[in-house]
């Protein structure tokens, strides 16, 4: 069973996210991302990647809002109070 249990706010943003983690894979140097087992990579590797990732979400947000964008991000309530994970 996967560990994360992080759910995109954006239905089907979850693809654009996949593609968009083997794209800035690829553009720093990491050849063949999507194969390559990631417990066998460095943790500094794999926080390139998503601290990539980062910069270029809020870069395009960034855009977004000075084009005139109205932040409407919306986030449903969770299903089970925090802290009870696991109980």
């Amino acid at each position: 069973m996967p560990r994360n249990t992080n759910e995109p706010v954006t239905v089907g943003a979850a693809q654009a996210l996949e593609r968009m983690k083997y794209e800035i894979a690829t553009e720093l140097g990491i050849n063949d991302y999507q194969n390559i087992d990631k417990g066998s990579l460095p943790s500094r590797v794999n926080g390139y990647v998503g601290g990539n990732m980062t910069k270029k979400l809020v870069a395009y947000a960034e855009q977004a809002l000075a084009g005139g964008a109205q932040a409407q991000i919306t986030q449903s309530a969770p299903t089970e109070p925090i802290g009870s994970q696991g109980r």
